[in-house]
Formats: C-alpha cells, sequence, structure tokens
C-alpha cells in the first residue's frame, strides 16, 4: 500500500526531509512507517484540556504498537467559561475556524497519512471536525471528557451554579461567604464542565458521528478508561489507514442526521446549528436549519440534564451512555453508518 507520506520520506531526493526528521529523533525505522499526526489542543488554562498530555501519550503509544510512527503538533484552545461575559468573548467563534485551518495547514505541509484529535470543549471539536472534513484523511477523535460535578450542601452542583449563585450574591440573597465555598467546590477537577453545555454535547455529537469510539463523548475525565480507549484510538488509526476509511466515508449527511437526532434526544447546546452546519459544509454537505426542526418533531426528549435540569453528563454514562440513548431512538437513526470502529452505528449499539 502506497501511503502518502512517502513523498517527505522516500527517495534519493528526499535525503534532506530525512535528516531534518531525523535531527526531530526518528530513526530509519521510523521513517519506513506512516506518519501519524497526533492533534493535541492541550494547554494549561482550560480545565478541559489540562490532562489532554496524557491522553496523547497513550494514543502515541497505541499507534507505536499498531505499526504506526506517530508525530505530535499543538492547536490553541480557548475556555468559554472564562472568556464569557466580557470582550473576551468575541474570540471564541473565530477560534474555530484559525483551528480548522491551523490543523490542515499542518497536515498538509507535512504530508501525513492520518490523525488523531485529542481534544475538548466549545470551539475545539468542531474546528477538529472540520478541518477532518476538508483533508479527508483517515481520522479518530480522543475526546476529553466530562468534568465530575461538584458537591454543595447535599447536592450536586456545576459550573451554572456559579453564575447565579453570583447574581444572587449581589443581591444579598445568598452571603459572600457561601458564594465562596460554592466557587470552590462547583469545578472539582478536569474534563469539560460537568453539564450539558456546547463542550458536552459535541463530545457525545462526535461519538454519533462516529468519529469517537463507543463511550467517548460520556467516560469523565479523570475514569483511565479514557487512557485505554486513547490507546486503543492510536491502535485503530493505522487499522482505518491500512483499510482507507476516511473522514468522510464516516461523515456522511445520514451520519450528520443520526447526530442531529441525539442532539434532540438530549437536549444539547444550541450552538451545535452553528457547529455541524459549518461542519457538514467542509464535507460539502448542505444542512439546512430545517432540517433540524424537522428532525426535533420526531425525536423524543429522552434527558433532563445540567443546566436544564438535576442530573449530569456522568448520571448519562452510567446510564449507558451514547450508545444506550442511541438504542433507545434506533428506529429514527440510520443505523448502517460506517464508524471508526470499523462496525457500523447499528452493530456499535447492538448490545447496549
Amino acid at each position: 500500500m502506497k501511503f502518502r507520506s512517502e513523498i517527505v520520506r522516500v527517495g534519493i531526493e528526499r535525503t534532506p526531509h530525512r535528516g531534518l526528521f531525523k535531527a526531530a529523533g526518528l530513526s530509519d525505522e521510523d521513517l519506513k512507517k506512516p506518519l501519524i499526526a497526533v492533534v493535541n489542543s492541550w494547554n494549561e488554562i482550560v480545565p478541559g484540556h489540562i490532562h489532554l498530555n496524557r491522553l496523547a501519550e497513550a494514543v502515541k503509544n497505541g499507534i507505536y504498537e499498531a505499526g504506526g510512527t506517530p508525530l505530535e503538533f499543538n492547536t490553541i484552545a480557548i475556555c468559554d467559561g472564562i472568556a464569557m461575559a466580557h470582550p473576551g468573548m468575541r474570540n471564541s467563534l473565530p477560534s474555530r475556524d484559525l483551528i480548522a485551518d491551523s490543523v490542515e495547514l499542518m497536515i498538509n505541509a507535512h504530508c501525513f497519512d492520518a490523525m488523531v484529535c485529542v481534544c475538548g470543549c466549545d470551539k475545539i471539536i468542531p474546528g477538529m471536525l472540520m478541518a477532518a472534513c476538508r483533508l479527508n484523511l483517515p481520522t479518530i477523535f480522543v475526546t476529553g471528557g466530562p468534568m465530575l460535578p461538584g458537591w454543595f450542601k447535599g447536592e450536586w452542583v456545576g459550573l451554572s451554579h456559579l453564575f447565579e449563585a453570583a447574581a444572587a450574591a449581589e443581591k444579598g440573597k445568598i452571603s459572600f461567604d457561601e458564594l465562596k465555598k460554592l466557587e470552590d467546590c462547583a469545578c472539582p477537577g478536569v474534563g469539560s464542565c460537568s453539564g450539558l453545555y456546547t463542550a458536552n454535547t459535541m463530545q457525545c455529537l462526535t461519538e454519533a458521528l462516529g468519529m469517537s469510539l463507543p463511550y467517548s463523548g460520556t467516560t469523565p475525565a479523570i475514569h483511565s478508561d479514557k487512557v485505554k480507549m486513547a490507546k486503543e484510538a492510536g491502535r485503530k488509526i493505522v487499522w482505518l489507514l491500512k483499510n482507507n476509511i476516511t473522514a468522510r466515508k464516516i461523515m456522511t449527511k445520514e451520519a450528520f442526521e443520526n447526530a442531529i437526532m441525539v442532539d434532540m434526544a438530549l437536549g444539547g447546546s444550541t450552538n451545535t446549528v452553528l457547529h455541524l452546519t459549518a461542519i457538514a459544509q467542509e464535507a460539502g454537505i448542505e444542512l439546512p436549519l430545517e432540517k433540524f426542526d424537522e428532525l426535533s418533531r420526531k425525536i423524543p426528549h429522552l434527558t433532563n440534564l445540567n443546566p436544564a435540569g438535576p442530573y449530569y453528563i456522568k448520571d448519562l454514562h452510567e446510564a449507558g451512555g451514547i450508545p444506550a440513548l442511541m438504542k433507545q431512538i434506533r428506529k429514527h437513526l440510520h443505523l448502517n453508518c460506517l464508524t471508526v470502529t470499523g462496525k457500523t452505528i447499528g452493530e456499535n449499539i447492538k448490545d447496549a
């Protein structure tokens, strides 16, 4: 099988290129294998990203095991929570397109054969999905997973409680001491904010599209299963490459309709309209606003997740995650859609 990366690593005329790869630490043996990009949005600012370096290491180990050569690079990532309610929010949506552009440029300039996108949060997942559609290479997503909710005065709490409590404290309905205690425990660790905001909605819809392994969208960020899934994704990307299963073979019109239906069953963030239409456009698929309305009229709303309800993504995961949710609405879904597992959606959810 001929690989795209041979243009930068095979032949006498590529001696300078190999020399530069060797300067980066690659061996002759590494340069005989396909080059797999590990696209990581890790940084020390965003709680949904601060643990992604560990997942990227697991991905690279899986790629090595399966016979590929992984090479990691990073993209930017903005925290919509920190950027919210001040002029910083003006930078958030434009960052999505910048992320898509940066991934496209890095992959094309260095002639990678395939990529694993390690990401989380609001604009980063859509940006990388847009890039995946543009590039149409074998691609798999490793999403960072949800944050656990905090525990305060006998109930679970999340980020939305902080916005509400800040207003309550300003009006004198709660004390500033109580507000401080809530602030200290509402966001207890790594992961995308614990409720069904845009970040976790997009993680769930990436799985529904077929672009991440089953249960990726809801497995909490702190669970060891995330590391195991990341390693399996590393192995799986080499399999996808060898079988020439590219992003657009998975992200079809029917797959986007599946994602919309899952979104309706979840009651997900309305920002998904912005993102799914942009991703579909990169794949050459028209996804009119009327399609969301049409599908919403036949899909039942099955979950009651924060900020609208009392439950969190961890509860959805414990109830069976996206495979269980999709099984509940399977009569409406396109069950023959291919996924990164190499199996169809129907096969993936059969035993959920």
